[in-house]
């Protein structure tokens, strides 16, 4: 290849090259054209979009404003209003107040007349009184000179017939006022028994009235209730009482004035627990057989009753409700005891005067049968156990000594007075109606049970009848200091957890022993 041939070579490349550099700048440059339109296009929309938001902007910016304006004019209107409101309500009080102030100096003026008219009343009856004075000492003369007596004597005898009206007068206001006050206190003792009665009858019905029963857990509660309430519905039906399920945890309460009745739905219902099978039914079984096993248990205890005084031939229906008063109280005196009780002291009385001690006795016995017969009946219990002895046959004697013990009848024959007599023994017998031996030592050994509980204590000991508790404390874990602490713990515990009458006093004593070995 000779030189031309290599610069023809070298022009040939040189001229393609410069035909695709043209070429390549050519694209370029469209493609940056392109580029820069685009860009262009990017711009005039950002634009356009950024003054449709400025538009917007301004738009929203004007609603708000306007709307603000309007709430503005609104609450200077309403305030507007409220002002003339308030300045209507001023104008009126005050046009109030001008007249009641023009009534105050009409009523002033009257009053000024008024006091003016009575001054010159006044002056006017100073000038009779003084006119009738002398008037009367003129009379006085005259008369002192026609009775022949003086002034002074005639005034000892005037004051004397004076003094005898004034007693007569006395004497029968004083008799009207005797009177008056008799009738006024019968009213006030009335009323006071009344709130007294008001006061405590709730806590008396509380505690007379109910019987708790312990559940194992709550859940028997939804048993006892039933679906939407079947259950309780048919137990106070059958049973004839009211079941009452509370928020207390593990704890119903059946509640009746009928003994028996709250007697016979308690043993139904532990029965029904320690079943499980709680329904209808059951409650009808178990209340049916709790009745035959009570009816039983309360002709036993009369049968009982009517053997240990002697007597025979009682009906078992009233030997029943002899059995019933085991389950009833007056002021906390056990009334079964104190049948038995007043049957005895009857029947030692009717001996020494010589009559028949078993009628006395059965009598006595029977006195109080009325108080466990149930509350529909009408009439004192002495008139409603009477008519129950004569029902079911008892001597006419005996019926009439049941009735007249507590004066609802005249008593009429002497076993009637040995029965009432009987009958306000045995209740006023010192420590019968008071509280019972079992629930005083209770009370002492619960005091000494919540004592012992504390860490520390060795012994403790109730004295006093409970009114004071003595503490005696181990020396290495109750230090003197300590004893303070525990004096008040033990106290505020005592406060928890028991109700008593009173004050308790806590003495916490702490020993020092010294032990000495002689050699």
């Amino acid at each position: 290849m000779n030189i031309m041939d290599v610069v023809a070579t070298l022009v040939s490349f040189l001229a393609g090259a410069g035909i695709v550099y043209l070429v390549f700048n050519r694209k370029a440059a469209a493609e940056k054209k392109e580029k820069l339109n685009r860009a262009d296009e990017i711009i005039d929309k950002a634009k356009k979009d950024a003054n449709e938001i400025k538009y917007s902007a301004r738009k929203e910016a004007k609603e708000i404003i306007n709307e603000g304006k309007q709430e503005l004019e609104k609450e200077e209107r309403k305030r507007q209003n409220e002002f003339k409101a308030q300045e209507k309500e001023l104008a009126k009080k005050e046009a109030q107040l001008e007249s009641k102030i023009e009534e105050n100096q009409e009523k002033s003026s009257k009053l000024d007349l008024v006091k003016n008219s009575l001054e010159e009343e006044k002056v006017n009856v100073s000038k009779e009184l003084q006119r009738f004075k002398s008037r009367q000492d003129e009379l006085a003369e005259k008369l002192s000179e026609v009775a022949g007596m003086t002034k002074e004597e005639a005034k000892n005898i005037l004051i004397e017939n004076m003094t005898d009206e004034a007693k007569v007068e006395f004497a029968k206001e004083f008799r009207r006022l005797e009177d008056l006050a008799k009738e006024d206190s019968e009213k006030a003792s009335k009323r006071i028994i009344g709130i007294a009665i008001q006061r405590f009858a709730g806590d008396f019905v509380a505690e007379k009235t109910i019987s708790s029963i312990e559940l194992p857990s709550d859940d028997v509660k939804g048993r006892l209730i039933g679906r939407e309430g079947r259950n309780i519905r048919a137990f106070e039906q059958i049973c004839g009482v009211d079941l009452i399920i509370d928020d207390t945890p593990e704890v119903v309460v059946i509640s009746s004035f009928n003994v028996v009745r709250r007697e016979i739905a308690r043993l139904t219902l532990q029965k029904l627990i320690a079943d499980g099978r709680i329904h209808p039914a059951k409650i009808e079984e178990f209340h049916d057989k709790s009745k035959s096993e009570l009816d039983k248990q309360l002709l036993d205890l009369g049968q009982k009753a009517q053997m240990e005084i002697g007597v025979h031939g009682i009906h078992p229906e009233i030997l029943k409700l002899v059995g019933a008063l085991n389950w009833r109280t007056s002021y906390t005196q056990n009334q079964y005891q104190h049948a038995l009780e007043a049957a005895f002291i009857c029947g030692a009385m009717a001996e020494e005067l010589g009559m028949n001690v078993k009628q006395a006795r059965r009598a006595a016995l029977l006195h109080d049968i009325g108080k466990v017969i149930d509350a529909s009946a009408e009439g004192s219990h002495a008139v409603i156990g009477a008519d129950f002895a004569k029902k079911y046959g008892e001597p006419h004697d005996v019926v009439h000594a049941i009735r007249a013990h507590h004066d609802d009848e005249k008593p009429e024959s002497v076993l009637a007075h040995l029965v009432a007599a009987s009958d306000a023994l045995s209740g006023a017998r010192p420590g019968a109606r008071k509280a019972m031996m079992e629930s005083y030592v209770s009370r002492l050994t619960d005091i000494e049970e919540i004592v012992n509980s504390f860490d520390g204590v060795s012994r403790s000991y109730a004295i006093s009848g409970g009114r004071e508790i003595r503490v005696f404390v181990e020396n290495d874990k109750i230090s003197d200091e300590q004893t303070v602490l525990l004096s008040r713990d033990i106290a505020k515990k005592i406060e928890q957890e028991m109700s008593y009458p009173g004050t308790i006093k806590v003495t916490v004593l702490r020993e020092t022993k010294a032990v000495g070995v002689a050699r």
